[in-house]
């Protein structure tokens, strides 16, 4: 995810192919075509495999920093380099957010306790595609509220996923995730948000959590972005630490996130990070 930048301005859309050469940010939003598809699939499973590996090492008593070397190897292994590796002079290979963790944690030497909820955000680059994902883990024996929130969050993100399809607009995404989660009382982060992607890691457009139906970028096939969205148990705000990297509830509540990237199709969208084994929501 990145942090928001609150910037208005009129959506312009832009065709590419397989020739097109890697532009920088221009606030076009791109419409890939069927190489584009492949492209994200092939990033796609990578970023979900890396994530069902990482599932049985997820205990009380490792370190972030093992699970992140656990991570990096897998995505070597399987042809991919971590894109957050050297990203904007971040030094690890996936981003490891426990409990009041909002997003962007530091993998290092801290240890995982009974208890704890855990989001590991992995992105692997392979063939030149950024595939993006993000899941919730359960460490030992978790709380009844802890749990309650992993679910709304996955729950709330499928929802999301479900207003995905042509014709839409942002904001009916972001709308059937805020409803969903402020009906049972919690708060949804508004200063991150998802973003596009495909041979850019971050790109145009934004893709908020909360927000109005009928706003927002229409929905067009070709798009590539994620859907992200980051549920505290309190209050939605957030502070960003010294480090300049992790992001944590400023009322210390628990925050739970998932994170798909996706395709929109004629019909509606694809899903490029779900897990090949079905472990795409806790218990795993």
């Amino acid at each position: 995810m990145r942090r928001r930048r609150y910037i208005a301005r009129m959506d312009s859309y832009v065709n590419v192919t397989a020739d097109s050469p890697v532009a920088a940010r221009t606030g076009a939003i791109k419409l890939h075509g069927p190489d584009g598809f492949e492209g994200m699939r092939r990033a796609g499973r990578l970023a979900a495999e890396v994530l069902d590996a990482l599932a049985p090492h997820v205990v009380p008593g490792v370190t972030t920093g093992e699970l992140d070397d656990i991570a990096r190897e897998h995505m070597l292994a399987g042809g991919g380099v971590p894109a957050t590796l050297g990203y904007r002079g971040y030094t690890h290979s996936c981003c490891i957010s426990i409990n009041h963790v909002v997003c962007h944690g530091i993998p290092g030497a801290k240890t995982l306790k009974d208890g704890d909820i855990v989001n590991i955000d992995v992105t692997p680059l392979v063939d030149g595609w950024h595939g993006d994902t993000s899941r919730m883990f359960l460490v030992g024996n978790v709380g009844v509220k802890a749990r309650r929130l992993v679910d709304v969050t996955y729950e709330a993100m499928m929802l999301g996923i479900e207003q995905a399809k042509p014709g839409n607009r942002m904001g009916d995404v972001a709308h059937a995730i805020q409803t969903y989660a402020e009906k049972h009382r919690y708060g949804v982060v508004r200063d991150f948000c998802g973003h596009g992607l495909g041979r850019l890691f971050h790109d145009a457009p934004e893709v908020i959590h909360a927000g109005r139906p009928g706003t927002g970028p229409e929905l067009r096939p070709g798009m590539f972005f994620t859907i992200e969205p980051m549920i505290n148990i309190g209050r939605p705000d957030v502070k960003v630490l010294d480090d300049g990297w992790t992001a944590v509830t400023r009322d210390k509540s628990l925050s739970a996130q998932f994170e798909h990237s996706i395709g929109i199709t004629e019909d509606g969208c694809e899903i490029f990070t779900t897990s090949p084994t079905g472990k795409d929501r806790p218990p795993y």
